[in-house]
Order: C-alpha cells, then sequence, then structure tokens
C-alpha cells in the first residue's frame, strides 16, 4: 500500500481505529507487562535476601 501524504498515512484507508488502537493496546500491555515482572523480580530478590539473612542468624 502507498500513500500520499501522512494524513492518508495516519487514516490507515478507513482502518485508522482498527490499526492505531491495536498498537495502543499492545504498547499498554507490554508495558504492563514489563512493569509486573520488575515487580515480581524485587519481590524475589527481598524474599531471597531475607532468607538469606536468616540462615546467617540461625545457630
Amino acid at each position: 500500500m502507498q500513500w500520499n501524504s501522512a494524513s492518508e498515512f495516519f487514516a490507515m484507508g478507513g482502518y485508522a481505529f482498527y490499526v492505531w488502537g491495536s498498537f495502543g493496546v499492545t504498547a499498554v500491555v507490554v508495558v504492563i507487562e514489563m512493569l509486573l515482572i520488575r515487580s515480581q523480580r524485587r519481590e524475589l530478590l527481598r524474599d531471597l535476601r531475607n532468607e538469606l539473612m536468616s540462615e546467617r542468624t540461625s545457630p
């Protein structure tokens, strides 16, 4: 498909809402996934650190 102007490109031949909506939803899901992974990693590291500290202090 070839576009003659930027407005034709962004209109996507009448499918702009579907196309740009899909990109938007995908971007939001990727960002949420990254935040969840980061949160889970921090929690895991905190738990491991606490476990290590408890092993060091126990007789």
